[in-house]
Protein backbone atom coordinates (compact mmCIF):
# COMPACT_ATOMS: atom_id res chain seq x y z
CA UNK A 1 0.00 0.00 0.00
CA UNK A 2 1.11 3.47 -1.24
CA UNK A 3 1.58 6.10 2.05
CA UNK A 4 0.78 9.67 0.72
CA UNK A 5 2.19 12.69 3.04
CA UNK A 6 -0.42 15.89 2.88
CA UNK A 7 0.44 18.95 4.69
CA UNK A 8 -2.12 21.81 3.57
CA UNK A 9 -2.86 24.20 5.99
CA UNK A 10 -6.93 24.54 4.89
CA UNK A 11 -9.04 22.13 7.27
CA UNK A 12 -11.67 21.75 4.80
CA UNK A 13 -9.16 20.57 1.84
CA UNK A 14 -6.93 18.79 4.02
CA UNK A 15 -10.16 16.44 5.02
CA UNK A 16 -11.18 16.03 1.30
CA UNK A 17 -8.13 15.21 0.12
CA UNK A 18 -7.72 12.18 3.06
CA UNK A 19 -11.81 11.05 2.00
CA UNK A 20 -11.27 10.79 -1.75
CA UNK A 21 -7.79 9.40 -1.58
CA UNK A 22 -8.70 7.17 1.08
CA UNK A 23 -10.91 5.44 -1.72
CA UNK A 24 -8.09 4.37 -3.74
CA UNK A 25 -6.51 2.42 -0.51
CA UNK A 26 -3.42 4.90 0.14
CA UNK A 27 -2.21 5.31 3.23
CA UNK A 28 -2.28 9.07 4.33
CA UNK A 29 -0.39 10.54 7.08
CA UNK A 30 -1.34 14.45 7.10
CA UNK A 31 -0.02 17.61 8.74
CA UNK A 32 -1.58 20.93 8.79
CA UNK A 33 1.85 23.10 8.87
CA UNK A 34 5.56 22.70 7.36
CA UNK A 35 7.20 22.20 10.78
CA UNK A 36 5.13 18.82 11.93
CA UNK A 37 5.64 17.50 7.83
CA UNK A 38 9.50 18.01 8.44
CA UNK A 39 9.69 16.34 11.34
CA UNK A 40 7.94 13.28 10.50
CA UNK A 41 9.91 13.24 7.27
CA UNK A 42 13.31 13.09 9.15
CA UNK A 43 12.20 9.91 10.44
CA UNK A 44 9.69 8.30 8.08
CA UNK A 45 9.30 7.08 4.71
CA UNK A 46 6.55 7.93 2.39
CA UNK A 47 5.53 7.49 -1.52
CA UNK A 48 3.97 10.69 -2.54
CA UNK A 49 3.88 13.87 -1.10
CA UNK A 50 1.28 16.78 -1.53
CA UNK A 51 2.33 19.67 -0.65
CA UNK A 52 0.58 23.27 -0.28
CA UNK A 53 3.22 26.17 -0.60
CA UNK A 54 1.72 28.73 1.57
CA UNK A 55 2.13 27.30 4.84
CA UNK A 56 2.75 28.42 8.52
CA UNK A 57 6.36 28.29 9.20
CA UNK A 58 8.46 26.33 6.88
CA UNK A 59 6.55 26.71 3.72
CA UNK A 60 6.05 24.04 1.36
CA UNK A 61 8.90 24.87 -1.31
CA UNK A 62 11.44 24.40 1.94
CA UNK A 63 9.88 20.92 2.37
CA UNK A 64 10.52 20.26 -1.47
CA UNK A 65 13.79 21.47 -1.04
CA UNK A 66 15.04 19.09 1.82
CA UNK A 67 13.13 15.96 -0.21
CA UNK A 68 15.40 16.93 -2.99
CA UNK A 69 18.83 16.88 -0.52
CA UNK A 70 18.33 13.68 1.47
CA UNK A 71 19.05 10.71 -0.90
CA UNK A 72 16.47 8.30 0.60
CA UNK A 73 13.70 10.69 -0.30
CA UNK A 74 15.07 12.23 -3.32
CA UNK A 75 12.93 9.55 -5.76
CA UNK A 76 9.90 10.56 -4.13
CA UNK A 77 7.11 12.11 -6.65
CA UNK A 78 6.05 15.76 -5.21
CA UNK A 79 2.74 17.22 -6.55
CA UNK A 80 2.48 20.97 -5.46
CA UNK A 81 -1.30 22.35 -4.93
CA UNK A 82 -1.33 26.07 -4.55
CA UNK A 83 -3.61 28.85 -5.12
CA UNK A 84 -0.21 30.87 -6.24
CA UNK A 85 -1.33 30.54 -10.08
CA UNK A 86 1.29 32.95 -11.54
CA UNK A 87 3.50 31.41 -14.17
CA UNK A 88 7.19 31.84 -12.55
CA UNK A 89 5.47 30.33 -9.66
CA UNK A 90 5.18 27.54 -11.38
CA UNK A 91 8.18 27.30 -13.27
CA UNK A 92 10.66 28.12 -9.73
CA UNK A 93 8.07 24.83 -7.86
CA UNK A 94 9.13 22.60 -11.33
CA UNK A 95 13.02 23.33 -11.43
CA UNK A 96 13.12 23.25 -7.50
CA UNK A 97 12.17 19.53 -8.06
CA UNK A 98 8.30 19.83 -8.34
CA UNK A 99 7.10 16.57 -10.10
CA UNK A 100 3.52 18.29 -11.20
CA UNK A 101 1.88 21.57 -10.23
CA UNK A 102 -1.93 21.93 -9.37
CA UNK A 103 -3.52 25.34 -8.98
CA UNK A 104 -6.68 25.57 -6.55
CA UNK A 105 -10.06 25.19 -7.19
CA UNK A 106 -8.55 21.90 -8.44
CA UNK A 107 -10.46 18.55 -9.14
CA UNK A 108 -9.76 16.21 -6.61
CA UNK A 109 -10.35 12.98 -9.20
CA UNK A 110 -8.06 14.95 -11.41
CA UNK A 111 -5.43 14.79 -8.53
CA UNK A 112 -5.73 11.25 -7.76
CA UNK A 113 -5.33 10.78 -11.40
CA UNK A 114 -2.05 12.30 -11.68
CA UNK A 115 -0.63 10.72 -8.18
CA UNK A 116 -1.45 7.37 -9.59
CA UNK A 117 0.75 8.28 -12.91
CA UNK A 118 3.75 9.78 -11.24
CA UNK A 119 3.27 6.38 -8.86
CA UNK A 120 3.49 4.29 -11.66
CA UNK A 121 6.38 5.80 -13.36
CA UNK A 122 8.30 5.51 -10.34
CA UNK A 123 8.70 2.27 -9.90
CA UNK A 124 12.05 1.06 -8.57
CA UNK A 125 14.56 1.28 -11.65
CA UNK A 126 18.14 0.00 -10.55
CA UNK A 127 19.05 0.64 -13.57
CA UNK A 128 22.83 1.69 -15.06
CA UNK A 129 22.76 3.16 -18.47
CA UNK A 130 26.40 3.68 -20.32
CA UNK A 131 26.44 5.46 -23.01
CA UNK A 132 30.02 6.14 -24.54
CA UNK A 133 31.98 7.85 -21.51
CA UNK A 134 28.86 9.05 -20.22
CA UNK A 135 27.78 7.12 -17.31
CA UNK A 136 23.89 7.09 -15.14
CA UNK A 137 23.13 5.66 -12.21
CA UNK A 138 19.44 5.80 -11.60
CA UNK A 139 19.18 4.20 -8.33
CA UNK A 140 22.40 6.24 -7.17
CA UNK A 141 21.17 9.09 -9.35
CA UNK A 142 24.53 9.71 -10.18
CA UNK A 143 26.10 10.93 -13.51
CA UNK A 144 29.85 10.76 -14.44
CA UNK A 145 31.79 11.47 -17.75
CA UNK A 146 35.05 9.84 -17.73
CA UNK A 147 34.60 8.46 -14.04
CA UNK A 148 34.07 12.43 -13.08
CA UNK A 149 30.97 13.29 -11.47
CA UNK A 150 28.48 15.96 -13.55
CA UNK A 151 26.62 18.02 -10.98
CA UNK A 152 22.39 17.84 -12.49
CA UNK A 153 19.21 19.29 -10.98
CA UNK A 154 16.61 16.87 -10.58
CA UNK A 155 15.08 18.08 -13.57
CA UNK A 156 18.24 17.59 -15.97
CA UNK A 157 18.61 14.50 -14.50
CA UNK A 158 14.95 13.34 -15.66
CA UNK A 159 15.51 15.17 -18.64
CA UNK A 160 18.82 12.81 -19.59
CA UNK A 161 17.62 9.64 -18.76
CA UNK A 162 14.76 10.23 -21.07
CA UNK A 163 16.95 11.15 -23.48
CA UNK A 164 18.84 7.98 -23.19
CA UNK A 165 16.19 5.87 -23.09
CA UNK A 166 14.87 7.17 -26.64
CA UNK A 167 18.33 7.17 -28.49
CA UNK A 168 17.89 8.65 -31.83
CA UNK A 169 14.28 9.30 -31.48
CA UNK A 170 12.71 13.26 -32.45
CA UNK A 171 11.42 14.20 -29.36
CA UNK A 172 8.82 16.76 -29.73
CA UNK A 173 8.53 19.40 -27.02
CA UNK A 174 5.21 18.29 -26.16
CA UNK A 175 6.11 14.90 -25.37
CA UNK A 176 8.96 16.12 -23.16
CA UNK A 177 7.11 18.62 -21.22
CA UNK A 178 4.39 16.16 -20.20
CA UNK A 179 6.75 13.32 -19.55
CA UNK A 180 8.92 15.35 -17.08
CA UNK A 181 6.98 18.00 -15.83
CA UNK A 182 3.60 16.59 -16.56
CA UNK A 183 2.30 19.91 -17.00
CA UNK A 184 0.61 22.22 -19.91
CA UNK A 185 0.38 26.11 -20.09
CA UNK A 186 1.81 29.12 -21.85
CA UNK A 187 4.99 29.77 -22.08
CA UNK A 188 6.14 26.03 -20.78
CA UNK A 189 8.37 25.30 -24.10
CA UNK A 190 10.73 27.66 -22.93
CA UNK A 191 11.30 26.39 -19.79
CA UNK A 192 12.77 23.31 -21.45
CA UNK A 193 14.54 24.98 -23.94
CA UNK A 194 16.40 26.58 -20.96
CA UNK A 195 16.75 22.84 -19.42
CA UNK A 196 18.21 21.42 -22.62
CA UNK A 197 20.83 24.11 -23.55
CA UNK A 198 22.22 23.96 -19.19
CA UNK A 199 21.97 20.09 -20.30
CA UNK A 200 24.41 20.87 -23.27
CA UNK A 201 26.74 22.58 -21.33
CA UNK A 202 27.23 19.76 -18.78
CA UNK A 203 27.56 17.05 -20.94
CA UNK A 204 28.25 17.90 -24.60
CA UNK A 205 26.56 20.14 -26.81
CA UNK A 206 26.69 17.63 -29.65
CA UNK A 207 24.89 14.98 -27.35
CA UNK A 208 21.42 16.56 -28.16
CA UNK A 209 20.72 17.98 -31.42
CA UNK A 210 17.79 20.45 -32.50
CA UNK A 211 14.95 18.85 -34.59
CA UNK A 212 13.10 21.81 -36.58
CA UNK A 213 9.86 22.39 -35.58
CA UNK A 214 9.67 19.33 -33.65
CA UNK A 215 12.50 19.27 -30.51
CA UNK A 216 15.42 17.56 -29.79
CA UNK A 217 17.19 14.29 -30.87
CA UNK A 218 20.14 12.44 -28.00
CA UNK A 219 22.39 10.94 -30.10
CA UNK A 220 24.27 8.04 -28.30
CA UNK A 221 26.96 7.56 -30.06
CA UNK A 222 28.26 3.81 -28.77
CA UNK A 223 25.15 3.17 -26.34
CA UNK A 224 25.78 -0.27 -24.82
CA UNK A 225 23.37 -2.61 -23.32
CA UNK A 226 21.26 -1.20 -19.71
CA UNK A 227 22.63 -3.08 -16.96
CA UNK A 228 21.03 -4.16 -13.75
CA UNK A 229 22.99 -3.87 -10.76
Amino acid sequence: MNKIIIVEDDDNIRQLLKLTLQSYNYELVDFDNGEDAHHYLEQNEVDLAVLDIMLPGMDGLEILKYIRSQSRLAKMPVIILSAKDKELDKIFALDTGADDYMTKPFSVLELAARIRRLLQRTQSDETVYTVDNLKMDVERRTVTIDGENIDLTFKEFELLKYFIQNPYRALSREELLNHIWGYDYIGETRTLDVHVNALRKKIGKERIQTVRQIGYQFIAGDIHEKEDR
